[in-house]
């Protein structure tokens, strides 16, 4: 895949409204198959779900969006420390790719990661993601961590909803500039926000 598309790391503010829609396009069809609920928020020509990425990595073939990986910046609480991370999310690979693109969104996306000096990228996949997490992390380049609930608030407030949820999630930390044994103890993570 890295030989076959060019990769575009930009700030949010350089995509244009095009950039934008083609985006919502792209995720409508990568996220659409794994229900229809979770292509619901890019059908309105939106590129994000929950919250705004700062930074993307967008990868282009031929045929248009091929990958992408959104990134912000955020303090979590882990335990009881608080922690800067570089939250991944919004990750996604064009259906006739699957199976090339994770570790090549995150090595595109590592020398932007070192820049912003955090000392660790942190994201949240799902259980169903395990075995594709587990074949990205075999290298020991990122770890899966289990057992954690992961507190975040809704993207959009309701009056019929709470405010936030719950989740039990895997837990997948990338060392950036700190190794993984720094990380700190504990089995519950407030991410202060919506989930990217």
């Amino acid at each position: 895949m890295s030989s076959e598309v060019r990769w575009k790391i930009c700030w949010e503010n350089e995509l244009e409204a095009s950039d934008h829609a083609e985006l919502a396009d792209f995720f409508c069809k990568t996220y659409g198959p794994t229900g229809a609920f979770n292509a619901k928020p890019f059908e309105t020509g939106r590129s994000w779900g929950g919250a705004r990425p700062e930074r993307r990595a967008i990868a282009y073939d031929s045929h248009g969006v091929a990958s992408h990986m959104g990134l912000l910046r955020r303090f979590i609480k882990v335990g009881t420390t608080d922690l800067l991370v570089a939250e991944l999310g919004l990750y996604g690979v064009r259906p006739d790719l699957e199976g090339l693109g994770i570790a090549h969104s995150v090595r595109a996306m590592f020398p932007v990661l070192r820049e912003l000096s955090v000392p660790f990228a942190f994201g949240t996949v799902r259980h169903a993601m395990r075995n594709h997490m587990e074949r990205y992390c075999r290298d020991g380049t990122a770890n899966i961590m289990t057992g954690l609930r992961v507190r975040s608030t809704l993207p959009d407030a309701h009056s019929d909803l709470p405010a936030t949820r719950t989740e039990d999630v895997l837990v997948l930390v990338v060392p950036v500039n700190r190794p993984l044994t720094e990380w700190p103890a504990g089995s519950f993570i407030e991410r202060n926000g919506s989930e990217l």
